[in-house]
């Protein structure tokens, strides 16, 4: 027997199992880590992809606001955004001169002492800070309309700067692709409406995780972050333990294109076949924060477990369900089937999440470890259980004894691409 470890929230839980039982256990690549993380952010904004040093861009007298992300994105901001400073510093560009916007799209806002965690005390010490608060409409400077119909409306802060630079962590995004790049300007610090009308596209056949070309969420992302180009990017790609593997910066497209190779080929794991048993944990707090967070670990035991299999989820989900917009919808529509086509005919944000989560019931069962009370959790459509062993049992009671199982220790991370597909 061998006992293996699930992250949840700020502990684990430990399950044993006979190794044999274990058809595979993804986990993400081994990367080297850097070694030097300051010296490798110096060295990518002095060497950008496809754009000129940072330090060649701005010209004293010229603003900048740097587009950071929140609490639901690690991108250990407070290691770089100091160097980032520095180099506009000693490029002519004073720290009362560069502004920090928090690029929250529509997640809750942040207080100054989350703000000052995210960045750090000497940063925060530094530089003004502000949050991207998408219904606060005269934040808010319209710039036209984009060839999907999406009104492009981006925060006054980044707009009346002369200089905007996006940061953040380039991940696999469920409807987007990727994470990180022009996500940061848009739906970062867009309107509310301008969001919605993206996030819409989700529902297109072309809109997956890991596809940029020819996904209409991101292409009308691009064309809106175009109407207010961003000068720079430095974006980072982080191993579990939010540990930096790379470092991407420059041109706001090229750059991040580089980097989501990168992810690939780190996060991207191959899987034989589908399995009868999925175990997957988000990798603990805060990926585990809330529903919302969990769903894109779902997404990825979704591609791994076999059609009428069970998934087993360990997510404590601290702050609830991220959203009450969504406990609407399922107390209102309840079933996948009802949920998709209120969806299409009245795309929300927050109804949106209710289709994320329950499209992926259709194909399997979904048991769910966590603090949520477990009526809410059946509301959800989940399985309830308390305990890692219990939520086993009741898989087993359904698979029998011996399911072909699947380990996802990394369940946030990692996404299974079948020998199929590659």
């Amino acid at each position: 027997m061998a006992l293996y470890h699930f992250k949840y929230g700020k502990t684990k839980f430990s399950l044993e199992m006979d190794p044999a039982q274990v058809a595979a256990e993804l986990k993400i690549s081994e990367k080297p880590v850097l070694a030097d993380p300051v010296a490798a952010i110096q060295q990518a904004i002095r060497n950008p992809i496809g754009s000129a040093p940072l330090a060649q861009l701005v010209k004293p007298g010229e603003t900048v606001t740097l587009l950071v992300n929140d609490s639901t994105r690690v991108a250990n901001s407070d290691v770089f955004l100091p160097v980032l400073l520095d180099e506009l510093n000693s490029a002519g560009i004073p720290d009362q001169d560069i502004t920090i916007l928090f690029a929250l799209g529509t997640h809750h806002i942040l207080s100054r002492e989350e703000m000052t965690e995210l960045v750090g005390e000497p940063v925060a010490k530094r530089v003004a800070m502000y949050n991207s608060e998408a219904k606060k409409a005269e934040d808010f400077v319209t710039l036209g309309t984009t060839s999907f119909g999406t009104p492009v409306a981006f925060h006054k802060r980044a707009v009346e700067a002369d200089h905007i630079i996006c940061t953040g962590s380039i991940v696999y995004h469920f409807f987007a692709g990727f994470g990180g790049g022009r996500k940061a300007l848009f739906p970062g610090v867009s309107a509310h409406e301008t969001i919605r009308h993206n996030h819409s596209f989700m529902l297109h056949p072309n809109a997956g995780l890991g596809r940029l070309k020819g996904n209409p969420v991101y292409d009308d992302q691009v064309e809106g972050a175009e109407m207010c180009r961003p000068s720079f990017l430095l974006n980072v790609v982080l191993n579990e333990k939010k540990e930096f593997l790379g470092v991407f910066a420059g041109d706001y497209i090229e750059a991040h294109l580089a980097g989501c190779k990168f992810v690939e080929s780190i996060y991207g794991t191959p899987l034989e076949k589908p399995a009868d048993l999925v175990i997957a944990t988000c990798g603990g707090y805060p990926k585990d924060i809330n529903v919302y967070q969990m769903q894109k670990t779902m997404d990825n035991a979704w591609l791994a477990v076999r059609e009428g299999g069970v998934v087993i989820l360990l997510a404590e989900c601290i702050e609830g369900v991220g959203s009450d917009m969504m406990i609407d919808w399922m107390k209102k529509y309840q079933t996948p089937e009802r949920i998709e086509e209120e969806v299409r005919k009245n795309f929300v944000i927050g109804g949106h999440k209710a289709y994320a989560v329950t499209r992926l019931m259709k194909k399997a069962e979904f048991i769910l470890v966590s603090a949520l009370p477990p009526e809410l959790a059946s509301l959800l459509l989940f399985t309830p259980a308390a305990t890692l062993d219990e939520a086993v049992a009741i898989a087993h009671k359904k698979l029998g004894p011996n399911p072909t199982t699947l380990l996802m220790p990394q369940g946030g991370l990692t996404v299974p691409v079948l020998a199929s597909e590659k």
